[in-house]
């Protein structure tokens, strides 16, 4: 298989695993703590990344690592709550799903490039918004405004995690276990002030934060940032899609949830937009367009005509000056 197409698919991996959150939230943790939930899947993940690689930053690394904590971390996770609180979660879901337009506008101004898969971009989030809204969602100004905040914050993460990269000799583990651990410590304070002390979990709770620790938050964020600095982020930022539309699946494997026409329409219209958008950008295709002007240039204009006042070379002379 082509090296781009299996770093589609490991990156495909990150949304996918984020889709699990809400069964994990609804069916093993305590209820009405998500903040402390975004903490206990953030630092514990950050913490053991960094026990593993062992690597702290230096220089410049430092401010940035707390900005990118901050925007993928720090500030995502509360706004993601405070929406999830607040709208229906079919409509949360939605704000999140524009996510691939605002990394467009953000590559053109930060990054310098053109964006790719724009009408992706486009169709995919109405097929999102087919399969996950209601008829009945309601519609809340703060939290709209938090969700469209916090979508914002992820998709500038992405975008400055693709321009800044990493430094020389450190590891996707090693990068992904600094922002982990700076998001999660700033969530920490306003877990506090908001939700008291961190609940004290049961086992079932104890299999969930494991598996949303280690996989839904360790390992899916490393292949996230892995896949932003090797693809396209207006691509990668499309497959972000896969996580409504995983909730879904489940919520119809697991809890029994039905799936209507038009749901079905929009998660092939979801799904086929995300798989497109994933298609390699076209080689430079400048020898096509050259060619394609010289065929359409006259016939008369291919080629110079003779100058008459030029003598013609005659059969075994040549008019080359023996100087030369």
């Amino acid at each position: 298989m082509d090296r781009r197409w299996t770093d589609v698919l490991s990156t495909a991996v990150a949304p996918a695993t984020w889709g699990t959150t809400y069964l994990v939230t609804s069916e093993l943790l305590p209820p009405g703590r998500p903040l402390w939930s975004g903490v206990l899947r953030a630092l514990p993940a950050g913490l053991l990344l960094l026990a593993l690689t062992r690597h702290r930053p230096h220089g410049t690394w430092w401010w940035r690592s707390v900005v990118l904590g901050a925007l993928n971390i720090g500030a995502f996770f509360p706004l993601l709550f405070l929406a999830a609180y607040r709208l229906p979660g079919g409509t949360a879901a939605v704000l999140g799903a524009v996510q691939p337009l605002l990394v467009a506008g953000l590559t053109v101004l930060v990054l310098h490039e053109r964006p790719r898969a724009v009408a992706a971009a486009v169709v995919a989030p109405l097929g999102v918004t087919l399969v996950v809204l209601r008829p009945d969602a309601g519609l809340d100004a703060i939290g709209v405004a938090a969700g469209l905040a916090g979508t914002a914050a992820m998709a500038t993460g992405l975008v400055l995690t693709r321009r800044w990269g990493r430094p020389d000799g450190v590891s996707t583990l090693t990068v992904t276990g600094w922002q982990l651990a700076a998001g999660g410590l700033m969530v920490v304070p306003l877990a506090l002030a908001v939700e008291g002390r961190p609940p004290a979990p049961d086992v079932p709770a104890l299999a969930g934060y494991a598996w949303l620790t280690l996989v839904g938050t360790a390992l899916a964020y490393a292949l996230w940032f892995r896949g932003a600095a090797r693809l396209p982020v207006t691509q990668v930022s499309l497959l972000g899609a896969l996580s409504p539309l995983t909730a879904a699946v489940l919520g119809w494997l697991a809890l029994g949830q039905s799936f209507t026409a038009w749901q079905l329409a929009g998660f092939v219209l979801a799904v086929g937009a995300t798989a497109l958008g994933q298609r390699p950008p076209r080689a430079d295709n400048r020898p096509r367009s050259a060619v394609l002007r010289r065929l359409r240039r006259p016939v008369n204009a291919r080629r110079p005509l003779p100058d008459a006042t030029q003598p013609r070379p005659v059969a075994g002379q040549c008019l080359v000056s023996p100087d030369r």
